[in-house]
């Protein structure tokens, strides 16, 4: 893989965490909104062979600074691609990281090479049904700050998924995501800068898909909530150039439960096979 760059850049005020390794066209990978960057770790490794790799903290969690106040999360790869020279990178972000490059590539289709999009559900998608059990639950124990009860319920339902029990789930991604998901917790960085988005695109990214012109794979598991799986369905049809994906064996978190099955997608993807 080479060396690994480790450093952090200012934002508005907040040092924000990025790691880069490896040479060639741009991969810009951005994380789901209960961990960190290092749900990552397989595919910084693998694609650092082929790729320039960039991974980063958003303000909130891991290495970065806390934030009280919500946050334009599509600024923060703004501010990272021009902080580092990119001009242009392929994107691939998990569920809220994945809502977040497909605004990003929205805004700015100049710097977009192509999308990756993994248990993503767009902006403005209307989810149908009821909530993911314990949803709710994990809300209301966030608000009255029982740190340990909000985390293995985060677990539950972003690592677990409905169909499955703690017990059926590798433990090493389970310890692995909670180890993350503390950091986040701890900052209260749902409530104070995710629930509510701070200048969502307008119109929303559901509504504006047949703009999306770059090659797109959406990547979902066929055990994760089924309206993810409508999501992801739901974008295959309206990007134009899209392709998709469904993992057996795998939920929201796919790349960390399945990193081989996963890597191989994503590679032969960016390769253009």
């Amino acid at each position: 893989m080479g060396k690994t760059t480790k450093d952090y850049m200012t934002l508005d005020g907040a040092k924000i965490y990025y790691e880069t390794a490896g040479q060639g066209d741009a991969v810009l990978f951005a994380h789901a909104g209960f961990v960190d960057s290092r749900m990552w770790d397989a595919q910084f490794e693998y694609f650092a062979r082929y790729y320039q790799v960039i991974r980063f903290d958003m303000r909130g969690y891991g290495k970065s600074d806390p934030t009280q106040e919500p946050v334009v999360r599509r600024k923060e790869i703004y501010s990272l691609m021009r902080h580092l020279s990119i001009q242009k990178a392929a994107l691939v972000g998990c569920s809220m990281g994945g809502a977040t490059v497909l605004d990003f590539a929205l805004e700015h289709p100049d710097m977009a090479q192509a999308l990756v999009l993994v248990s993503t559900v767009p902006g403005g998608f209307e989810m149908q049904g009821e909530p993911p059990p314990g949803l709710f639950e994990m809300i209301a124990a966030l608000q009255q700050n029982d740190l340990q009860r909000a985390s293995e319920l985060q677990i539950q339902l972003w690592v677990d998924g409905m169909f499955r029990k703690p017990e059926q789930v590798d433990p090493r991604v389970r310890r692995r995501a909670a180890e993350m998901n503390r950091t986040a917790v701890a900052n209260q960085t749902y409530l104070r800068a995710d629930m509510q988005l701070l200048q969502p695109l307008d119109p929303p990214a559901a509504n504006r898909l047949k703009e999306v012109q770059i090659p797109t794979m959406v990547i979902a598991g066929e055990l994760d909530h089924p309206e993810i799986l409508r999501a992801a369905a739901f974008m295959a049809q309206e990007i134009p150039s899209a392709k998709i994906r469904i993992l057996s064996n795998g939920a929201h978190m796919l790349n960390m439960e399945l990193p081989d099955a996963f890597n191989q997608a994503g590679f032969d993807f960016l390769q253009g096979e």
